[in-house]
This record gives structure tokens, sequence and C-alpha cells, in this order.
């Protein structure tokens, strides 16, 4: 019955604001699972984000040492949340040296991520949990979702990449595509999956290789919408910029050419509403359930 409600919410939110328009879903995307909720780029929270009703699950991704695929945002143990095995904090002084390319996958899961909080976000349930494989990911949201009769997820999944991190902090772009599509066609989630990346080399990389796949191009500049597309030799599926950066005319450039646009991060009920104004074609947020809030308003 709620998510009944919730999609009837959806369709008249979409006809108010697009009246004169074919009707079309809104992608809500749980930013790092749902970091203002729960730790982030871990299993409960992509489970948490599941059941608050994203469509989208949106993560990041990095390689350990042994070249396993695993769910984190940075490429060090960030000191801000992150605890060492035997429960004693990072210091900051110590973290960039905490680099997870140095360090094998089975050293890597024995760190804290969880138990004592992430301070920028206060709502963020506080647990004992660890940075996980991808493949365990997919494989924990595939198995929730059937248990809580819920379709199936989407995956939003960055390459967290810099020309001056190879071989440093990640491998090169090839080795990091390489490894990341194995994970993805070996789970079958192609249909289900975005690769998105500030680093326009990953895409190029994913494009060539499996051009069916999603791409999504992050950004977080002031050049212009041209300038940023020129960055690849191909139109990627979405637009993704920070979306403070947004505006109506962005917005309409992008869907002359057939690419959805997706802002990040959208946390307040106001920055929701005027993104929508704009027609924007998904939400990527820490709080689906202020968002979703929002929505059934």
């Amino acid at each position: 019955m709620k998510t009944s409600l919730f999609l009837a919410a959806l369709t008249l939110l979409s006809f108010h604001h697009k009246a004169a328009a074919p009707l079309r879903p809104l992608d809500i995307q749980g930013h790092r699972g749902c970091r203002g909720l729960m730790p982030e780029n871990t299993i409960p929270a992509m489970c948490r984000a599941l059941d608050l009703g994203v469509t989208t699950l949106e993560m990041d991704v990095a390689i350990s040492q042994d070249r396993q695929v695993l769910l984190s945002h940075d490429t060090f143990m960030n000191a801000d949340f992150v605890y060492q095995p035997g429960g004693q904090p990072i210091a900051k002084a110590d973290a960039q040296s905490l680099r997870l390319y140095a360090l094998p996958y089975a050293e890597i899961r024995r760190y804290d991520v969880g138990s004592h909080g992430n301070p920028k976000f206060p709502r963020q349930q506080k647990m004992l949990t660890y940075k996980p494989l991808l493949a365990e990911v997919i494989d924990s949201a595939e198995a929730y979702a059937r248990r809580r009769n819920r379709a199936a997820p989407n995956y939003n999944i960055e390459t967290k990449t810099t020309p001056a991190g190879d071989n440093i902090n990640h491998p090169a772009p090839e080795e990091f595509v390489r490894l990341l599509l194995a994970v993805i066609n070996a789970k079958g989630i192609q249909r289900r999956v975005i690769i998105q990346s500030f680093d326009p080399r990953t895409l190029e990389i994913v494009h060539r290789t499996q051009p069916a796949l999603r791409t999504a191009l992050l950004v977080e500049n002031l050049e212009s919408l041209e300038n940023n597309l020129l960055r690849l030799s191909f139109l990627p599926t979405i637009y993704s910029p920070n979306a403070k950066l947004l505006t109506a005319a962005v917005v309409q450039a992008c869907h002359q050419r057939n690419v959805l646009v997706i802002p990040w991060t959208v946390n307040t009920p106001a920055e929701a509403e005027r993104l929508l104004q704009q027609q924007v074609d998904g939400l990527i947020t820490d709080y689906p359930d202020v968002v979703n809030a929002q929505l059934a308003r």
C-alpha cells in the first residue's frame, strides 16, 4: 500500500510539473546508500536505502592491493569515521598513509567504519560494520530486495580515479575498469548499472569496451555544458552536476541532446523542489527519507 501511494504521488507530482509533457519515472538515488542515516558505502546503508524506496543505489568503488573491487569513497582510511581493527582512532596525520591500494582486502575488512558515526551526519546510526566487496553488496542487495518483494535495484557505481592517483591510489584506468566490469558481468546486472566518474578516461574505456552500459559524467566546475561534454568523445547517458550549479537552461539543453540530468547531493526539501521545477530526471541524496517525504507532499 505504501508503495502504491508513493508511486501515485510521483505521478501526480510529475503531472504537476510537466502537465504538457509525457510522464516519466523519477530516479531517486541513495547517495553511498543513505549516508545521512547509515554508515556510508556499507551493506546496511544499501538495505536501508531500499527500505526507503530508492530506485538506484549509488556507491563508490576502490581497488585493494590484491585487486579486489570494494566500496569506498576515499582511497585511504578516513580518520573522520574509520577506526583501527583494535578500536583505536586513526590520527589524521596517518590517514593518507593507509591507502587501500597498498592493503590486501582481508586487512581492509578489519577496519571499523560505523561504530563511531560520522560527525558530519548526526542522524547516522552507529554500528559495527566494514568496507564490503562490490560483489558482496550486489548479492546482498539483490537478496534483500527479493525478501522484501521489491523490484531489483539499479546500481550507480563511481570509479574513484584521477590521473595523479594512477598506480599510487588505484590501478591505471584500463585495469580499474577491467576489474570493475568483471564483477558487473559476473553478476549479470549490466542492464541495471550506471558507471559514473569525474574522470573521463574511465568513461571512455567503459564506452569502448561495453557501449551498451549507461554512463554518467560527474561535474563540479563552472565550465559550460558544452565544454564539459567535449571532455568525452561520446554523449553520456546522464549529466550529473553538483546540484548548486544546475540551471533550468542546462537541463533543457541536456534533454535536447537526449541526455538525462541527475544532480547531487540533494538533501533538503527546498532544494529537491527547486530541481523538480527544473524537470530533472532524478536526484541523488544522502537522505532518501527527506526527499521522498517532499515527493509525497
